[in-house]
């Protein structure tokens, strides 16, 4: 038995993680997703120490005098401050109290497809730092994949595009191994600085990325846009610096996302034209499954599917589908060892 629990402590040997440049998910085995925070800390740059961690770090953006900076220490789905992100790891494994039997627990974590051999190792010596005991990495796809409740294990091809904070992964999947694969620098963090652009050239009218992220949610569509949408935006005016505000519609919002959308639909071409022809013809009738935080954009299903005339599913939970697919292979971790 891989675990117990003894009141509110958590005994457990296996934990994954999907750190993500927009969210951290921890899955503690047998006892599901125990955690979903934000991948941001705050740093009083006077003493140099973390004061607030997750929610509560996220809930300071573009809120703190000047000694207190508010972090994201992943860019791109790759650790950009090595000790930000042990501090970061450090605090929401100590946060879940977990404890393992005898020894430190074992932690499966997930990376994207593009990362270097020497950013894999950063991020497995973060975790070994923050408290774990044998460090396990797979890849961003395989992992959504399996979590989106797709059986990667068999001869036949499953495709996944895993849309994310700072990367978008796209990979053909057959008998457990990623066959072929991309990575793009264009996710969700990508399209909030495109709204944030958009709104200073066409509104003159500066806002931060929190509230790009709530336009980007309420109006924010990759297709076909609702032509009557639309919403009030506050800021500060770019030519005399007083708060304002101005009114965008989801066209808009639509064309501002649009060319940084194609680049993933080129990137999932790409995929596709070196794909085997076998698995190629397993696509055509199994689709394409989308996950991530950044497939809950509106339609977003629907301009894949429009441009490569295939199938395309979103999964049931796309944020989570990450941190559900540790879960099921903490279960058999020695076979999924990196």
């Amino acid at each position: 038995m891989d675990h117990e629990y003894l009141g509110r402590i958590i005994v457990a040997r296996d934990i994954g993680i999907d750190l993500g440049t927009a969210n951290v998910l921890i899955n503690v085995s047998g006892k599901g997703i125990v955690l979903n925070e934000p991948s941001v800390v705050a740093v009083n740059t006077s003493t140099n120490k973390v004061v607030a961690v997750g929610t509560e770090a996220y809930n300071m953006v573009g809120r703190t005098p000047g000694n207190i900076r508010v972090i994201r220490p992943l860019k791109n789905g790759v650790i950009a401050d090595f000790d930000i992100t042990e501090a970061m790891l450090s605090y929401f494994i100590q946060k879940l109290n977990v404890k393992g039997f005898m020894t430190k627990p074992n932690i499966l974590i997930c990376a994207p497809t593009g990362i270097t051999s020497i950013e894999q190792k950063a991020i497995i010596q973060a975790a070994e730092k923050s408290g774990g005991g044998k460090i396990y990495l797979d890849f961003e796809p395989k992992v959504a994949a399996v979590g989106a409740g797709l059986d990667i294990f068999k001869p036949q091809g499953n495709m996944v595009i895993d849309i994310g904070g700072g990367t978008t992964d796209v990979a053909i999947l057959s008998m457990g191994e990623i066959v072929t694969s991309e990575s793009v620098r264009y996710a969700g963090d990508s399209m909030n600085q495109a709204v944030i652009s958009h709104i200073k050239s066409k509104h003159n009218l500066l806002i931060g990325s929190r509230t790009a992220e709530q336009i980007k949610i309420e109006i924010g569509s990759a297709f076909e846009p609702d032509p009557d949408a639309t919403m009030t935006v506050r800021g500060r005016d770019v030519v005399d610096g007083l708060p304002r505000q101005a009114t965008v519609t989801a066209e808009e919002i639509q064309k501002a996302l649009e060319s940084g959308l194609m680049s993933i639909v080129a990137a999932t071409k790409q995929v596709l034209e070196t794909t085997p022809p076998e698995l190629s013809a397993d696509i055509i009738d199994r689709g394409i499954m989308l996950t991530g935080g950044g497939a809950m954009l509106k339609n977003i299903d629907k301009l894949i599917s429009h441009h490569l005339q295939v199938p395309v599913l979103t999964a049931d939970h796309p944020l989570e589908a990450v941190a559900l697919g540790t879960g099921v292979l903490l279960k058999n971790i020695e076979k999924h060892k990196r």
